[in-house]
């Protein structure tokens, strides 16, 4: 990253805390490191050498650091790692007054916030996300979990992290799919909240897919994404109203996670779910067809899937009677009535949802 690109953003609520985007975010984790403090930097397979930086930063401040390797992606979301976690925490002797420290992407962020919220019913977490997906959605907002078999975070809590700190050039050691898979969270943003977003991706989709070719842009959407979130969680927290609306796509992904048994990047899922749920609102009347395509278009124009196989809406349908959202046996989508003008669908026809899978997996 360039020097001197950087941005912070606040998120505010019962437990504020900030967001820094920067070249210097490694170094700001001095600022939660002090003489005697214990902290477990839990960190993706992988991603080892940043976490033996993180720990150095931490040692030079006066802390006791203690690394512990976690699978990659899904994987690390399971009890027996966590079980295998609150383990170590025991054996380390770790109090309130301690910290854990999230090295990775989401996966790594989620599993690392749930471990702090419920080691000794609360400790401080700081999360160094070192993927696009981790950074714009798993880091910032406090949503921490673990999957089951039955469905996807369905095991969690709410548990805010006392920092945010993340380089963006952390960003292009990773993937190149995984990266652009990613940018379906920024979409989202976008769609729910800051069209600016999908202007930009529209400019130059190839620019937006290449964090090293425009460092500037990859942190304007970066900050962009981040800054909606920002505001929605410091609206609310627990997800008791607004919040919901950064599910937006989310219901069908999930879905279609579980039935992949977790081999499915998370992006690329959000974006067929974003597709899937802009032709639910078409159908039920709430968006139009120009919205409606242009979901498909922007998603197209980034190298995202925009389809799903057929012959799974058994499955699928099920699954999504598990979502977080639903309430009792009524299904409740986030949709759009309008650009950045989310709204509810409860209750939608059996036929509309079924349509909706037939479009989007092609089914005549």
């Amino acid at each position: 990253m360039a020097a001197g690109l950087s941005r912070t953003i606040e998120v505010g609520g019962p437990r504020p805390y900030a967001v820094h985007l920067g070249a210097d975010a490694l170094a700001r984790l001095a600022e939660h490191g002090s003489p005697g403090r214990r902290v477990l930097v839990v960190h993706q397979t992988g991603r080892e050498a940043l976490a033996r930086e993180a720990a150095a930063v931490l040692a030079g401040a006066g802390a006791a650091p203690v690394l512990a390797e976690v699978p990659d992606a899904e994987a690390a979301k399971t009890a027996q790692v966590l079980a295998g976690l609150w383990t170590r925490l025991g054996q380390e002797g770790f109090t309130r007054s301690d910290l854990v420290v999230g090295v990775g992407g989401g996966a790594t962020t989620d599993l690392a916030g749930f471990v702090a919220a419920s080691w000794l019913r609360g400790v401080e977490v700081v999360h160094l996300p070192t993927s696009l997906l981790g950074v714009v959605d798993a880091a910032v907002g406090g949503k921490t979990g673990i999957n089951t078999a039955e469905g996807k975070n369905l095991v969690g809590a709410f548990h805010p992290p006392a920092a945010v700190l993340c380089d963006p050039a952390w960003t292009t050691t990773q993937p190149r799919a995984d990266y652009v898979s990613g940018l379906a969270e920024v979409v989202k943003c976008g769609f729910v909240a800051d069209p600016a977003i999908l202007d930009l991706v529209e400019h130059d989709p190839a620019a937006a897919t290449d964090p090293a070719g425009d460092p500037a842009l990859a942190l304007e959407l970066v900050a962009r994404a981040v800054q909606v979130k920002a505001d929605v969680v410091t609206a609310d927290l627990t997800e008791s109203s607004v919040r919901e609306v950064l599910n937006y796509g989310h219901t069908f992904a999930h879905a279609v996670e579980q039935v992949e048994g977790y081999t499915w990047r998370h992006g690329d899922a959000v974006s067929v779910g974003l597709v899937y749920v802009a032709e639910l609102a078409h159908r039920a009347g709430r968006l139009d067809a120009a919205l409606r395509d242009r979901h498909r278009s922007v998603l197209d124009a980034l190298g995202l899937p925009t389809a799903y196989r057929a012959g799974q809406w058994a499955a699928l349908r099920s699954a999504m009677g598990r979502d977080k959202k639903t309430r009792g046996s009524t299904l409740r989508f986030v949709v759009l009535d309008g650009l950045a003008r989310p709204g509810r669908l409860e209750g939608p026809a059996e036929e509309d949802l079924r349509a909706a899978y037939d479009a989007v997996s092609g089914t005549p």
